[in-house]
């Protein structure tokens, strides 16, 4: 029969190698604190921007691991309006979108506020504000039970199921996470990054909630992870790049629960991991100065709303090819609106058209 760390006799003293982690540790703090520097020398409203972008990559991608799709202009509107910044037209938010986006802004925002038992059930219950889970209901704001048998991550079709994962039984669960709790908010001779990779790997391996747990455990770490930077702002996104690294990401999960105490092997994937998303931030920064750029050099052109919205959204990053039907549903308007709209752009050299003609022709905005 499989074994599980929490069997350990010593649970939860999880050990590591400083000797194996320093250098890369050191490699990462270093990296992390030129990120840091670079976006504070930059203008309020390029910082906001940037928070703006990486707090959206967080949430749609955070999600995106657990195989949710969510709409990115309905988050990217939501974390506008909650921190009150100005983006122009608003896209409709379900409540279900606003419950992702409460829970990330209450971790990284209130990075200093200690973590509770009931902060947890409230960040659970907005992720499931129907107090289901697709079609099943589930308990919502409270630690799970055993009603429906162990706790197990499974994977293949039903008859042939792998278990990859099961969690402590319920009857644990008060004790282990008073455990958790006690040792998160307490001030320790423990690098914070450190603390961040541990964290995550602690909650998620309790399991304490029916669903959900992976995208409670990644918020914790990125609330660990602004207490390291004493900074509520966010310029690059932890699950962004795990969502890149998907397989890995699970793979050394299963490894880390299925061995014993030693978690130095997930602590240096969980380092790596953040340095190859602290690179990611450059992608970042970089949209938020083209974004810049375009409007300094557009500053004295006549705009519409319209327009202005739609270039705002290639700005941001426009998946797909950008025609005069798409304009027009974006925009709220009819196809000769919308082609009039396009063709002014376009005799100002601020659209591009595409080389394929007729029906499927289609633009691109005309970047500095």
């Amino acid at each position: 029969m499989m074994s599980y760390v929490h069997e350990e006799s010593d649970w939860p003293r999880f050990r590591w190698s400083d000797e194996k982690l320093a250098t890369l540790l050191a490699a990462v703090r270093h990296k992390q604190g030129r990120l840091i520097g670079r976006m504070e020398a930059l203008g309020f409203p390029l910082r906001d921007e940037a928070t703006l972008q990486s707090l959206t990559e967080e949430v749609v991608r955070s999600s995106e691991i657990e195989g949710e799709s969510l709409d990115r202009e309905a988050v990217r509107s939501s974390i506008a309006r909650r921190l009150g910044l100005d983006i122009g037209s608003l896209a409709a938010v379900d409540r279900h979108v606003e419950g992702v986006v409460e829970m990330m802004l209450d971790a990284t925002e209130k990075y200093d506020t200690p973590l509770s038992a009931e902060r947890l059930f409230a960040w659970h219950a907005a992720l499931f504000p129907t107090g289901r889970s697709s079609m099943v209901r589930i308990t919502v704001g409270a630690w799970r039970t055993d009603r429906s048998g162990p706790m197990q991550v499974v994977s293949g079709p039903i008859g042939r199921e792998h278990v990859h994962y099961q969690a402590p039984a319920a009857a644990r669960l008060d004790e282990e996470m008073q455990s958790f709790l006690q040792w998160y908010n307490s001030d320790q001779a423990l690098d914070p990054v450190l603390k961040a990779g541990i964290a995550h790997l602690w909650f998620v391996t309790i399991h304490p909630f029916e669903d959900g747990n992976g995208r409670i455990a990644r918020a914790i770490a990125d609330q660990a992870l602004a207490r390291s930077e004493h900074c509520a702002q966010r310029f690059y996104s932890m699950s962004a790049q795990i969502r890149k690294e998907r397989k890995a990401y699970y793979d050394m999960l299963e490894a880390t629960q299925q061995g014993d105490l030693d978690i130095t092997p997930w602590l240096e994937w969980f380092l790596a991991c953040l340095d190859r998303a602290f690179d990611g931030a450059e992608e970042i920064l970089a949209a938020v100065l083209t974004k810049a750029r375009f409007w300094e050099k557009h500053a004295a052109g006549p705009f519409n709303t319209r327009q202005r919205a739609i270039i705002n959204r290639l700005l941001d990053g426009f998946e797909g090819k950008l025609t005069s039907s798409k304009w027009a549903k974006l925009a709220k308007c009819s196809q000769d609106t919308a082609l009039r709209d396009i063709d002014d752009l376009v005799k100002r050299g601020i659209l591009a058209k595409e080389a394929a003609g007729g029906r499927s022709t289609s633009y691109t905005l005309v970047t500095p």
